[in-house]
């Protein structure tokens, strides 16, 4: 997906860019404000302008994915607007604004279908161009080619009990630390969420860094420890396989630490040094993969300490946020109009556009769970009209299901009577606007990196009033990690050696 870079943007820019997205998101506001699950329940296709149902009505989920969200399939041609028939369809009728469309046994046809109006493009191209851009700058061969389980760029010690997802980041972002370290001179890396540790051995045991990890689950502490000896073993007898690789120095583990960080209090002990401190004193590096909510904000918090020189930070989880205190966190977005993100907000930039893209473009069954769990409110707003919005815990195989089964799993799994009586012509008309269901989420998640971008650029400037350095990379490929940008801070300006950080390693 095409967007600005953060690090093309000047202050002033970053400023006026806060300004447009508090604009446009509150624009459509009703759109993000919505929840797919009360699609009929709230008539959330009635609220869409009628120009745009008559130009989405009847798009295919791939037809979705090419011309709303800018990701065709291989060899597809964007077209916007078009007629005739089509195939396939059961017999029914869908009436929009100023047309319907007519399924037969065979063919599906539209008596009228509209060009996109100017408002609906305009919209795509907005949140084109206020979202920052997810594409790393980097154009290497995938490193799963080979193996879709196990990356070509990481040897087999550091591969085991780690699922391809997290190799990649562990890599791409354990590379990026190591260069930032060597630019800012840091005598030692902190790595904080650091959970089973794999972030903080491969920076340790592959890298040569000196790591400190820092996690609050005593669990996932020892199970790092137990993954430590488990990695120095395994080098151990890989060396002795191949005696002519020599390495460097001695091999330390990551020290570990059992610590909650507090978003709101410093913690002394990630602050302290591992080793005797050398003349210039302690220089810490903070880091931290996908840390989860407030976690991240804790970092930004850290970053002010005098010990602290640098920091490459990648966030996550943004509805876990703290209401204050977790957003906003500048002074210019707090004094912005219409800065505000609820809870809904926050949780929708979570999505994973890319991922999305692609199960639109297979055009899968899968897709239907939406309109299935929008159909089910309908029966238990019946039923129960003061339930709203109630936890359905996973139903299996849901693209396996009728309706009205679906339906009865979820009445019993929300504590209803699944016996209850079902109008099935109501279900089956539910089901008949699958497509409409896919292509009002698709709306609203072609929105939602708007308000990422907001809470990033938050936290940008909230560093530069500061009179910190701070900029956000594209570090991990979006397909296989949604959450992909990394803010990168130092106390002194970097120049030209931070195009060293956008680098892929060879």
């Amino acid at each position: 997906m095409p967007g600005v870079s953060a690090r093309g943007l000047s202050h002033e820019e970053r400023r006026q860019l806060a300004v447009n997205l508090t604009r446009v998101l509150a624009r459509y506001r009703p759109i993000l404000d919505a929840y797919i699950i009360e699609f009929f329940t709230d008539n959330l296709w009635g609220t869409l302008p009628c120009s745009w149902q008559e130009a989405l009505d009847g798009l295919n989920p791939p037809q979705l994915a090419a011309q709303l969200l800018g990701m065709p399939g291989e060899g597809e041609v964007v077209r916007y607007g078009q007629e005739g028939p089509r195939a396939g369809g059961p017999r029914v009728s869908l009436s929009g604004c100023n047309g319907a469309i007519h399924w037969g046994p065979g063919l599906a046809y539209r008596r009228y279908r509209s060009v996109w109006p100017l408002t609906l493009l305009a919209l795509k191209s907005t949140a084109y161009a206020l979202a920052f851009t997810r594409t790393p700058g980097f154009q290497t061969p995938s490193e799963f080619l080979e193996n879709p389980s196990q990356s070509s760029r990481l040897t087999a010690p550091f591969r085991k009990h780690v699922r391809p997802k997290k190799q990649h980041e562990i890599r791409r972002l354990g590379e990026l630390v190591k260069k930032l370290s060597d630019l800012t001179g840091c005598t030692q890396v902190v790595d904080i969420g650091s959970g089973q540790g794999h972030l903080s051995r491969f920076m340790s045991l592959g890298l040569g860094l000196t790591v400190k990890s820092i996690e609050g689950d005593r669990r996932l502490v020892e199970r790092a420890q137990r993954l430590d000896r488990e990695l120095l073993q395994a080098l151990e007898k890989e060396e002795k396989r191949s005696p002519q690789v020599t390495r460097a120095g001695p091999r330390h583990s990551p020290h570990h630490v059992v610590r909650w960080v507090e978003p709101t209090a410093l913690c002394e002990e990630l602050l302290l040094p591992l080793e005797p401190l050398p003349p210039c004193g302690a220089r810490l590096l903070l880091t931290g993969l996908h840390a989860c909510g407030d976690l991240s904000v804790a970092l930004l918090r850290h970053f002010s300490c005098p010990e602290v020189v640098a920091l490459a930070s990648v966030g996550c989880c943004y509805m876990k946020l703290s209401e204050p205190g977790g957003y906003p966190l500048s002074q210019w977005v707090a004094g912005l109009r219409g800065s505000e993100l609820p809870y809904r907000l926050r949780e929708g930039a979570c999505h994973a556009l890319e991922d999305y893209a692609e199960r639109l473009q297979r055009a899968g069954p899968g897709l239907r769970t939406h309109c299935y769990r929008a159909a089910l409110e309908t029966v238990i707003r019946g039923a129960r009209p003061e339930l709203r919005r109630p936890g359905v815990q996973g139903i299996p195989r849901v693209h396996e299901l009728k309706i009205e089964e679906y339906v009865q799993r979820g009445l019993r799994r929300v504590g209803l009577d699944p016996q209850l009586p079902l109008n099935l012509a109501a279900l089956r008309a539910h089901q008949a606007q699958e497509n409409r269901v896919v292509a009002f989420f698709s709306l609203a998640l072609l929105l939602a990196p708007l308000v990422e971008t907001l809470i990033l650029l938050d936290r940008l400037l909230c560093l530069q009033e500061q009179g910190f350095h701070a900029e956000l990379l594209p570090i991990f490929s979006p397909e296989l990690s949604p959450r992909n940008l990394v803010l990168v801070a130092t106390k002194s300006p970097l120049g030209e050696a931070f195009s060293l950080l956008e680098t892929e390693d060879s």
